[in-house]
Protein backbone atom coordinates (compact mmCIF):
# COMPACT_ATOMS: atom_id res chain seq x y z
CA UNK A 1 0.00 0.00 0.00
CA UNK A 2 1.33 3.43 -0.94
CA UNK A 3 2.51 5.35 2.15
CA UNK A 4 0.56 8.46 1.12
CA UNK A 5 -2.76 6.59 0.96
CA UNK A 6 -5.32 8.65 2.93
CA UNK A 7 -7.20 6.84 5.66
CA UNK A 8 -9.83 7.79 8.24
CA UNK A 9 -8.43 6.86 11.64
CA UNK A 10 -10.59 8.70 14.17
CA UNK A 11 -14.29 9.59 14.39
CA UNK A 12 -16.55 11.02 17.06
CA UNK A 13 -20.11 12.23 17.46
CA UNK A 14 -21.94 13.93 20.32
CA UNK A 15 -25.56 14.89 20.95
CA UNK A 16 -26.83 17.15 23.73
CA UNK A 17 -30.55 16.45 24.14
CA UNK A 18 -30.96 17.98 27.60
CA UNK A 19 -30.26 21.58 26.68
CA UNK A 20 -26.92 21.48 28.47
CA UNK A 21 -24.65 21.86 25.47
CA UNK A 22 -21.57 24.07 25.69
CA UNK A 23 -21.05 26.79 23.09
CA UNK A 24 -20.64 25.51 19.51
CA UNK A 25 -16.87 26.04 19.42
CA UNK A 26 -16.49 24.01 22.62
CA UNK A 27 -18.80 21.38 21.12
CA UNK A 28 -16.49 21.08 18.11
CA UNK A 29 -13.42 20.95 20.33
CA UNK A 30 -15.00 18.15 22.34
CA UNK A 31 -15.63 15.91 19.33
CA UNK A 32 -12.20 16.64 17.83
CA UNK A 33 -10.60 15.54 21.10
CA UNK A 34 -12.82 12.46 21.16
CA UNK A 35 -11.93 11.57 17.56
CA UNK A 36 -8.21 11.75 18.40
CA UNK A 37 -8.82 9.50 21.40
CA UNK A 38 -10.83 7.13 19.20
CA UNK A 39 -7.77 6.78 16.95
CA UNK A 40 -5.57 6.03 19.94
CA UNK A 41 -2.75 8.59 19.99
CA UNK A 42 -4.91 11.48 21.25
CA UNK A 43 -2.74 14.58 21.71
CA UNK A 44 0.05 13.20 19.53
CA UNK A 45 -2.35 12.94 16.59
CA UNK A 46 -3.74 16.44 17.17
CA UNK A 47 -0.22 17.86 17.10
CA UNK A 48 0.30 16.29 13.66
CA UNK A 49 -2.80 17.94 12.19
CA UNK A 50 -1.71 20.45 9.56
CA UNK A 51 -5.21 21.22 8.27
CA UNK A 52 -8.40 21.79 10.19
CA UNK A 53 -11.56 22.12 8.10
CA UNK A 54 -14.91 23.19 9.49
CA UNK A 55 -18.32 22.72 7.97
CA UNK A 56 -20.10 26.06 7.55
CA UNK A 57 -22.14 26.62 10.71
CA UNK A 58 -25.72 27.87 10.47
CA UNK A 59 -26.20 28.50 14.21
CA UNK A 60 -23.65 31.31 14.10
CA UNK A 61 -21.96 32.23 10.84
CA UNK A 62 -18.34 32.50 11.92
CA UNK A 63 -16.01 33.36 9.06
CA UNK A 64 -13.27 30.99 10.21
CA UNK A 65 -14.70 28.47 12.71
CA UNK A 66 -11.72 26.15 12.22
CA UNK A 67 -9.42 28.82 13.65
CA UNK A 68 -11.67 29.18 16.70
CA UNK A 69 -11.45 25.42 17.30
CA UNK A 70 -7.66 25.52 16.92
CA UNK A 71 -7.47 28.35 19.46
CA UNK A 72 -9.71 26.43 21.86
CA UNK A 73 -7.48 23.37 21.49
CA UNK A 74 -4.03 24.90 21.85
CA UNK A 75 -2.53 21.53 20.87
CA UNK A 76 -3.46 22.24 17.26
CA UNK A 77 -1.35 24.71 15.30
CA UNK A 78 -2.62 24.11 11.77
CA UNK A 79 -0.80 25.22 8.66
CA UNK A 80 -4.15 26.13 7.16
CA UNK A 81 -7.78 26.51 8.13
CA UNK A 82 -10.58 25.66 5.74
CA UNK A 83 -14.31 26.34 5.70
CA UNK A 84 -16.91 24.70 3.54
CA UNK A 85 -19.53 26.49 1.51
CA UNK A 86 -23.20 26.24 2.44
CA UNK A 87 -24.86 22.91 1.70
CA UNK A 88 -25.43 19.39 2.97
CA UNK A 89 -22.78 18.09 0.58
CA UNK A 90 -20.10 20.08 2.47
CA UNK A 91 -18.65 17.24 4.60
CA UNK A 92 -18.27 15.05 1.50
CA UNK A 93 -16.48 17.89 -0.29
CA UNK A 94 -14.15 18.36 2.68
CA UNK A 95 -13.31 14.64 2.82
CA UNK A 96 -12.34 14.73 -0.86
CA UNK A 97 -10.31 17.90 -0.44
CA UNK A 98 -8.38 16.62 2.58
CA UNK A 99 -7.86 13.12 1.18
CA UNK A 100 -6.44 14.60 -2.03
CA UNK A 101 -4.04 16.82 -0.06
CA UNK A 102 -2.82 13.81 1.92
CA UNK A 103 -2.38 11.75 -1.26
CA UNK A 104 -0.34 14.56 -2.85
CA UNK A 105 1.94 14.74 0.18
CA UNK A 106 0.83 18.26 1.13
CA UNK A 107 -0.63 17.18 4.46
CA UNK A 108 0.19 14.35 6.88
CA UNK A 109 -2.96 14.59 8.98
CA UNK A 110 -6.05 16.77 9.07
CA UNK A 111 -9.34 17.26 10.88
CA UNK A 112 -12.89 17.77 9.62
CA UNK A 113 -15.41 19.02 12.17
CA UNK A 114 -18.90 20.44 12.19
CA UNK A 115 -21.53 21.53 14.68
CA UNK A 116 -25.02 22.90 15.03
CA UNK A 117 -26.73 24.22 18.14
CA UNK A 118 -29.97 25.25 16.51
CA UNK A 119 -32.06 23.77 19.31
CA UNK A 120 -30.30 26.01 21.83
CA UNK A 121 -30.58 28.97 19.48
CA UNK A 122 -34.31 28.38 18.97
CA UNK A 123 -34.92 28.29 22.73
CA UNK A 124 -33.00 31.52 23.21
CA UNK A 125 -34.81 33.32 20.39
CA UNK A 126 -38.16 32.16 21.74
CA UNK A 127 -37.23 33.66 25.10
CA UNK A 128 -36.08 36.89 23.44
CA UNK A 129 -32.43 36.41 24.45
CA UNK A 130 -29.10 35.37 22.98
CA UNK A 131 -27.47 32.00 23.73
CA UNK A 132 -25.19 32.22 26.76
CA UNK A 133 -21.44 32.29 26.27
CA UNK A 134 -21.22 31.84 22.52
CA UNK A 135 -18.10 33.38 20.97
CA UNK A 136 -18.91 36.54 19.02
CA UNK A 137 -18.69 36.71 15.26
CA UNK A 138 -15.10 36.82 14.06
CA UNK A 139 -15.49 39.85 11.81
CA UNK A 140 -12.43 40.37 9.62
CA UNK A 141 -11.23 36.76 9.92
CA UNK A 142 -10.91 34.47 6.93
CA UNK A 143 -9.86 30.86 6.41
CA UNK A 144 -7.04 30.02 4.07
CA UNK A 145 -9.50 28.38 1.71
CA UNK A 146 -13.22 27.83 1.15
CA UNK A 147 -14.21 24.49 -0.37
CA UNK A 148 -17.35 24.17 -2.48
CA UNK A 149 -19.65 26.49 -4.40
CA UNK A 150 -21.21 29.46 -2.64
CA UNK A 151 -24.14 30.13 -4.94
CA UNK A 152 -27.78 30.89 -4.23
CA UNK A 153 -30.00 27.85 -4.58
CA UNK A 154 -33.01 29.52 -6.23
CA UNK A 155 -33.38 31.57 -9.40
CA UNK A 156 -35.13 34.93 -9.59
CA UNK A 157 -38.09 33.26 -11.31
CA UNK A 158 -38.35 30.68 -8.53
CA UNK A 159 -38.03 33.30 -5.82
CA UNK A 160 -40.82 35.34 -7.39
CA UNK A 161 -43.39 32.58 -6.79
CA UNK A 162 -42.09 31.60 -3.33
CA UNK A 163 -39.79 28.67 -4.12
CA UNK A 164 -37.24 29.86 -1.60
CA UNK A 165 -36.55 26.97 0.81
CA UNK A 166 -36.30 23.17 0.97
CA UNK A 167 -39.80 22.84 2.44
CA UNK A 168 -41.21 24.28 -0.81
CA UNK A 169 -38.92 22.52 -3.28
CA UNK A 170 -38.94 18.93 -2.08
CA UNK A 171 -42.76 18.56 -2.26
CA UNK A 172 -42.45 19.35 -5.98
CA UNK A 173 -40.21 16.31 -6.36
CA UNK A 174 -42.62 14.28 -4.23
CA UNK A 175 -45.64 15.21 -6.36
CA UNK A 176 -43.74 14.21 -9.46
CA UNK A 177 -42.96 10.82 -7.88
CA UNK A 178 -46.55 10.45 -6.68
CA UNK A 179 -47.93 11.05 -10.17
CA UNK A 180 -45.46 8.61 -11.70
CA UNK A 181 -45.44 5.78 -9.15
CA UNK A 182 -48.86 5.90 -7.44
CA UNK A 183 -51.16 8.06 -9.57
CA UNK A 184 -54.42 6.64 -8.25
CA UNK A 185 -53.50 6.85 -4.58
CA UNK A 186 -55.30 9.41 -2.41
CA UNK A 187 -53.46 11.68 0.00
CA UNK A 188 -53.96 9.59 3.15
CA UNK A 189 -52.87 6.39 1.46
CA UNK A 190 -49.85 8.06 -0.09
CA UNK A 191 -48.83 9.54 3.26
CA UNK A 192 -49.01 6.06 4.78
CA UNK A 193 -46.79 4.79 1.96
CA UNK A 194 -44.22 7.43 2.91
CA UNK A 195 -44.72 6.66 6.59
CA UNK A 196 -43.70 3.07 5.93
CA UNK A 197 -40.50 4.25 4.28
CA UNK A 198 -39.75 6.63 7.16
CA UNK A 199 -40.50 3.95 9.77
CA UNK A 200 -37.51 1.96 8.49
CA UNK A 201 -35.32 4.98 9.21
CA UNK A 202 -36.89 5.36 12.64
CA UNK A 203 -36.07 1.74 13.45
CA UNK A 204 -32.38 2.43 12.78
CA UNK A 205 -32.49 5.63 14.86
CA UNK A 206 -33.69 3.57 17.82
CA UNK A 207 -30.32 1.77 17.78
CA UNK A 208 -28.22 4.94 17.32
CA UNK A 209 -26.93 6.36 20.63
CA UNK A 210 -26.42 9.76 18.97
CA UNK A 211 -29.91 10.05 17.45
CA UNK A 212 -31.76 13.22 18.39
CA UNK A 213 -35.23 11.59 18.29
CA UNK A 214 -34.85 7.83 18.83
CA UNK A 215 -38.37 7.22 20.20
CA UNK A 216 -40.10 4.35 18.36
CA UNK A 217 -42.84 5.38 15.93
CA UNK A 218 -45.14 3.42 13.66
CA UNK A 219 -45.75 4.23 10.02
CA UNK A 220 -49.22 5.45 10.98
CA UNK A 221 -47.86 7.79 13.67
CA UNK A 222 -45.33 9.25 11.23
CA UNK A 223 -47.82 9.65 8.39
CA UNK A 224 -50.96 10.87 10.16
CA UNK A 225 -51.34 14.62 10.75
CA UNK A 226 -52.13 15.50 14.35
CA UNK A 227 -51.56 18.41 16.75
CA UNK A 228 -48.10 16.98 17.49
CA UNK A 229 -47.45 16.13 13.83
CA UNK A 230 -48.95 19.06 11.98
CA UNK A 231 -49.30 19.16 8.23
CA UNK A 232 -46.44 21.31 6.88
CA UNK A 233 -46.80 20.83 3.14
CA UNK A 234 -48.61 18.37 0.91
CA UNK A 235 -48.04 15.47 1.51
CA UNK A 236 -45.54 16.00 4.36
CA UNK A 237 -46.57 16.26 8.01
CA UNK A 238 -43.82 17.32 10.42
CA UNK A 239 -42.37 13.83 10.85
CA UNK A 240 -41.66 13.59 7.14
CA UNK A 241 -39.41 16.67 7.29
CA UNK A 242 -35.79 16.97 8.30
CA UNK A 243 -35.30 18.15 11.89
CA UNK A 244 -32.81 21.00 11.85
CA UNK A 245 -33.30 22.02 15.50
CA UNK A 246 -30.68 19.82 17.14
CA UNK A 247 -27.54 20.29 19.23
CA UNK A 248 -25.03 17.93 17.62
CA UNK A 249 -21.37 17.80 16.57
CA UNK A 250 -19.17 15.32 14.74
CA UNK A 251 -15.53 15.05 13.67
CA UNK A 252 -13.35 12.95 11.37
CA UNK A 253 -9.56 12.68 11.44
CA UNK A 254 -7.71 11.60 8.30
CA UNK A 255 -4.00 10.96 7.85
CA UNK A 256 -1.62 9.12 5.54
CA UNK A 257 -0.93 5.44 6.07
CA UNK A 258 2.69 6.25 6.94
CA UNK A 259 1.54 8.75 9.58
CA UNK A 260 -0.89 6.22 11.03
CA UNK A 261 1.88 3.65 11.22
CA UNK A 262 4.34 6.13 12.77
CA UNK A 263 1.79 7.00 15.47
CA UNK A 264 0.98 3.34 16.13
CA UNK A 265 -2.69 3.62 15.14
CA UNK A 266 -4.10 0.11 14.91
CA UNK A 267 -5.00 -0.92 11.37
CA UNK A 268 -8.21 -2.36 12.85
CA UNK A 269 -9.42 1.26 13.04
CA UNK A 270 -8.55 2.27 9.49
CA UNK A 271 -11.26 2.99 6.94
CA UNK A 272 -10.36 4.05 3.41
CA UNK A 273 -12.14 6.11 0.77
CA UNK A 274 -12.46 3.63 -2.10
CA UNK A 275 -14.43 5.92 -4.41
CA UNK A 276 -15.34 9.60 -4.31
CA UNK A 277 -17.34 11.53 -6.90
CA UNK A 278 -19.08 14.90 -7.14
CA UNK A 279 -21.40 16.77 -9.49
CA UNK A 280 -24.42 19.03 -9.43
CA UNK A 281 -27.63 18.70 -11.36
CA UNK A 282 -28.72 21.69 -13.44
CA UNK A 283 -28.44 24.28 -10.72
CA UNK A 284 -31.96 25.67 -10.70
CA UNK A 285 -34.71 23.13 -10.08
CA UNK A 286 -37.02 24.55 -12.71
CA UNK A 287 -34.40 24.08 -15.43
CA UNK A 288 -34.21 20.31 -14.87
CA UNK A 289 -35.84 18.15 -17.46
CA UNK A 290 -37.52 15.74 -15.03
CA UNK A 291 -38.44 16.52 -11.41
CA UNK A 292 -38.54 12.84 -10.41
CA UNK A 293 -34.91 11.99 -11.15
CA UNK A 294 -31.33 13.09 -10.53
CA UNK A 295 -28.82 12.32 -13.27
CA UNK A 296 -26.04 13.70 -11.05
CA UNK A 297 -26.72 11.12 -8.33
CA UNK A 298 -26.75 8.33 -10.88
CA UNK A 299 -23.50 9.42 -12.52
CA UNK A 300 -21.64 10.15 -9.28
CA UNK A 301 -22.67 6.75 -7.92
CA UNK A 302 -21.49 5.03 -11.07
CA UNK A 303 -18.14 6.84 -10.90
CA UNK A 304 -17.58 6.17 -7.18
CA UNK A 305 -18.50 2.51 -7.52
CA UNK A 306 -16.28 2.11 -10.59
CA UNK A 307 -13.34 3.55 -8.66
CA UNK A 308 -14.02 1.00 -5.93
CA UNK A 309 -14.31 -1.84 -8.46
CA UNK A 310 -17.80 -2.57 -7.14
CA UNK A 311 -21.46 -2.69 -8.09
CA UNK A 312 -24.29 -1.52 -5.86
CA UNK A 313 -25.05 -5.18 -5.03
CA UNK A 314 -21.56 -5.40 -3.50
CA UNK A 315 -22.35 -2.63 -1.00
CA UNK A 316 -23.59 -3.96 2.32
CA UNK A 317 -24.16 -0.67 4.18
CA UNK A 318 -25.84 2.49 2.90
CA UNK A 319 -26.66 5.96 4.02
CA UNK A 320 -28.89 7.71 1.50
CA UNK A 321 -29.36 11.41 2.23
CA UNK A 322 -32.80 11.73 3.75
CA UNK A 323 -33.85 15.34 4.27
CA UNK A 324 -37.27 14.50 2.79
CA UNK A 325 -38.84 11.27 1.48
CA UNK A 326 -38.49 12.46 -2.11
CA UNK A 327 -34.72 12.71 -1.64
CA UNK A 328 -34.61 9.13 -0.37
CA UNK A 329 -36.72 7.79 -3.22
CA UNK A 330 -34.81 9.58 -5.95
CA UNK A 331 -31.43 8.82 -4.39
CA UNK A 332 -32.17 5.13 -3.92
CA UNK A 333 -33.58 4.66 -7.40
CA UNK A 334 -30.58 6.38 -8.98
CA UNK A 335 -28.39 3.92 -7.05
CA UNK A 336 -30.41 1.09 -8.57
CA UNK A 337 -32.49 0.26 -5.48
CA UNK A 338 -36.21 0.26 -4.78
CA UNK A 339 -36.52 2.42 -1.64
CA UNK A 340 -39.64 0.60 -0.46
CA UNK A 341 -38.40 -2.98 -0.88
CA UNK A 342 -34.60 -2.74 -0.60
CA UNK A 343 -33.11 -5.69 1.27
CA UNK A 344 -30.68 -3.38 3.10
CA UNK A 345 -31.31 -0.46 5.41
CA UNK A 346 -30.93 2.82 3.57
CA UNK A 347 -29.33 4.49 6.58
CA UNK A 348 -26.75 3.82 9.28
CA UNK A 349 -27.91 6.74 11.45
CA UNK A 350 -31.70 6.92 11.22
CA UNK A 351 -31.76 9.86 8.84
CA UNK A 352 -32.27 13.59 9.13
CA UNK A 353 -35.67 13.40 10.83
CA UNK A 354 -34.84 10.96 13.61
CA UNK A 355 -31.04 10.97 13.93
CA UNK A 356 -31.11 14.72 13.33
CA UNK A 357 -30.47 17.11 10.48
CA UNK A 358 -27.88 19.53 11.90
CA UNK A 359 -27.65 22.15 9.16
CA UNK A 360 -24.86 21.36 6.74
CA UNK A 361 -23.23 18.79 9.02
CA UNK A 362 -25.37 15.65 8.77
CA UNK A 363 -22.95 13.85 6.45
CA UNK A 364 -20.10 14.21 8.96
CA UNK A 365 -22.33 12.14 11.26
CA UNK A 366 -23.24 9.63 8.56
CA UNK A 367 -19.59 9.11 7.58
CA UNK A 368 -18.60 8.72 11.25
CA UNK A 369 -21.37 6.15 11.71
CA UNK A 370 -20.30 4.35 8.53
CA UNK A 371 -16.71 4.16 9.76
CA UNK A 372 -17.87 2.51 12.96
CA UNK A 373 -20.03 0.08 10.99
CA UNK A 374 -17.16 -0.90 8.70
CA UNK A 375 -14.79 -1.43 11.61
CA UNK A 376 -17.30 -3.99 12.85
CA UNK A 377 -17.61 -5.53 9.36
CA UNK A 378 -14.15 -5.05 7.83
CA UNK A 379 -14.81 -7.14 4.73
CA UNK A 380 -17.81 -5.02 3.69
CA UNK A 381 -18.21 -1.86 1.65
CA UNK A 382 -20.34 1.13 2.65
CA UNK A 383 -21.76 3.92 0.51
CA UNK A 384 -22.76 7.40 1.67
CA UNK A 385 -24.56 10.01 -0.41
CA UNK A 386 -24.55 13.74 0.23
CA UNK A 387 -26.98 16.40 -1.01
CA UNK A 388 -26.81 20.19 -1.00
CA UNK A 389 -29.59 22.69 -1.70
CA UNK A 390 -32.58 21.22 -3.57
CA UNK A 391 -31.26 17.91 -4.86
CA UNK A 392 -28.71 20.21 -6.47
CA UNK A 393 -25.19 19.38 -5.26
CA UNK A 394 -24.29 15.71 -4.94
CA UNK A 395 -21.52 13.51 -3.67
CA UNK A 396 -21.13 9.76 -3.36
CA UNK A 397 -18.42 8.12 -1.26
CA UNK A 398 -17.61 4.42 -1.12
CA UNK A 399 -15.76 3.33 2.03
CA UNK A 400 -14.09 0.14 3.21
CA UNK A 401 -11.73 -1.16 5.89
CA UNK A 402 -9.61 -3.06 3.37
CA UNK A 403 -7.04 -1.18 1.25
CA UNK A 404 -8.48 0.44 -1.88
CA UNK A 405 -7.80 -1.00 -5.31
CA UNK A 406 -6.35 2.24 -6.70
CA UNK A 407 -4.88 5.53 -5.42
CA UNK A 408 -7.33 8.11 -4.11
CA UNK A 409 -8.90 10.42 -6.66
CA UNK A 410 -12.08 12.44 -6.54
CA UNK A 411 -13.97 12.22 -9.81
CA UNK A 412 -16.17 14.98 -11.21
CA UNK A 413 -18.81 13.90 -13.68
CA UNK A 414 -19.97 17.46 -14.25
CA UNK A 415 -19.39 17.48 -18.04
CA UNK A 416 -21.74 14.52 -18.46
CA UNK A 417 -24.44 16.22 -16.37
CA UNK A 418 -24.05 19.56 -18.15
CA UNK A 419 -24.62 17.86 -21.51
CA UNK A 420 -28.11 16.67 -20.49
CA UNK A 421 -31.33 18.42 -21.63
CA UNK A 422 -32.32 21.61 -19.84
CA UNK A 423 -35.78 23.17 -19.67
CA UNK A 424 -36.42 26.76 -20.68
CA UNK A 425 -38.30 28.65 -17.94
CA UNK A 426 -40.63 31.47 -18.92
CA UNK A 427 -41.38 34.15 -16.31
CA UNK A 428 -44.73 36.00 -16.15
CA UNK A 429 -46.38 33.57 -18.53
CA UNK A 430 -50.03 34.21 -19.40
CA UNK A 431 -51.82 31.32 -21.04
CA UNK A 432 -52.73 27.64 -20.90
CA UNK A 433 -50.45 24.87 -19.69
CA UNK A 434 -50.51 21.35 -18.29
CA UNK A 435 -49.89 21.07 -14.56
CA UNK A 436 -46.76 19.15 -13.59
CA UNK A 437 -46.26 19.35 -9.81
CA UNK A 438 -47.22 21.53 -6.88
CA UNK A 439 -46.35 22.43 -3.32
CA UNK A 440 -49.23 23.25 -1.00
CA UNK A 441 -48.15 25.00 2.21
CA UNK A 442 -50.19 24.74 5.42
CA UNK A 443 -50.69 27.03 8.40
CA UNK A 444 -50.15 25.73 11.92
CA UNK A 445 -53.91 25.28 12.32
CA UNK A 446 -53.90 22.72 9.51
CA UNK A 447 -55.42 24.88 6.80
CA UNK A 448 -53.79 25.24 3.37
CA UNK A 449 -52.59 28.79 2.81
CA UNK A 450 -50.58 28.87 -0.42
CA UNK A 451 -49.88 26.75 -3.46
CA UNK A 452 -46.97 26.91 -5.89
CA UNK A 453 -47.39 25.25 -9.26
CA UNK A 454 -45.06 24.12 -12.02
CA UNK A 455 -46.59 23.47 -15.43
CA UNK A 456 -45.47 22.80 -18.99
CA UNK A 457 -46.63 24.63 -22.08
CA UNK A 458 -47.41 22.84 -25.31
CA UNK A 459 -43.80 23.48 -26.35
CA UNK A 460 -42.37 21.92 -23.16
CA UNK A 461 -41.42 25.24 -21.59
CA UNK A 462 -41.76 25.27 -17.81
CA UNK A 463 -43.92 27.99 -16.27
CA UNK A 464 -44.64 28.80 -12.64
CA UNK A 465 -47.51 30.21 -10.65
CA UNK A 466 -48.69 30.69 -7.08
CA UNK A 467 -52.07 31.14 -5.47
CA UNK A 468 -53.67 31.81 -2.11
CA UNK A 469 -57.25 31.52 -3.40
CA UNK A 470 -59.25 29.07 -1.24
CA UNK A 471 -61.04 27.54 -4.22
CA UNK A 472 -57.73 26.79 -5.93
CA UNK A 473 -56.21 25.34 -2.77
CA UNK A 474 -59.21 23.06 -2.28
CA UNK A 475 -58.69 21.71 -5.79
CA UNK A 476 -55.09 20.71 -5.00
CA UNK A 477 -55.13 18.73 -1.75
CA UNK A 478 -56.57 15.37 -2.83
CA UNK A 479 -53.73 14.12 -5.01
CA UNK A 480 -51.03 15.07 -7.49
CA UNK A 481 -51.90 17.76 -10.04
CA UNK A 482 -49.92 16.25 -12.93
CA UNK A 483 -51.82 16.25 -16.22
CA UNK A 484 -54.51 18.69 -15.15
CA UNK A 485 -55.20 21.74 -17.30
CA UNK A 486 -54.37 25.14 -15.91
CA UNK A 487 -54.31 28.74 -17.00
CA UNK A 488 -51.53 30.90 -15.62
CA UNK A 489 -51.81 34.66 -15.32
CA UNK A 490 -49.01 37.17 -15.71
CA UNK A 491 -47.82 38.10 -12.24
CA UNK A 492 -47.99 34.54 -10.94
CA UNK A 493 -51.60 33.50 -10.34
CA UNK A 494 -53.29 30.48 -11.87
CA UNK A 495 -56.57 28.64 -12.19
CA UNK A 496 -56.76 24.85 -12.04
CA UNK A 497 -59.56 22.78 -13.53
CA UNK A 498 -60.93 19.97 -11.42
CA UNK A 499 -59.69 16.48 -12.12
CA UNK A 500 -62.80 15.44 -14.07
CA UNK A 501 -62.18 18.24 -16.58
CA UNK A 502 -58.62 17.13 -17.41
Amino acid sequence: MAPRTPVIVGVAQATWRDGGSPDPVAMMAQVVTAAAADAGPGEALLRRAQTIAAVDTVSRRWADPAALVAQHLSLITPRETVRSSLGGDAPHQLVGDLAAAIARGDVDAGIIVGVEALATLARALKAGTEPDGWPPLDDGAAPNRIVGQDRAGSSDVENAVGLIAPMMMYPLFEQSLWARDAPGMDTSAYQLRLGGLAARFNAVAQTNPYAWSPAPLTAEQIATPSPANRQVTLPYPKLLNSNIQTDQAAALILCSVETAQALGISSDLWVFVHGHAVAHDHWHVTERDDLSSSPAIRLTAQAALAAAGARIDDVAHLDVYSCFPSAVQIGARELGLDPFTADRDLTVTGGLTFAGGPGNNYVTHSIAAMVQRLREHPDDLGLVTAVGWYLTKHGVGVYGARPPRQPFASTSVQPQVDALPRRTVMPDYDGPATAEAACVIYERDGSPSMAILTALTEDGIRVLGSSTEPAVLTEMIDGPVAGRLTHLRAGGGFDLRDASAS
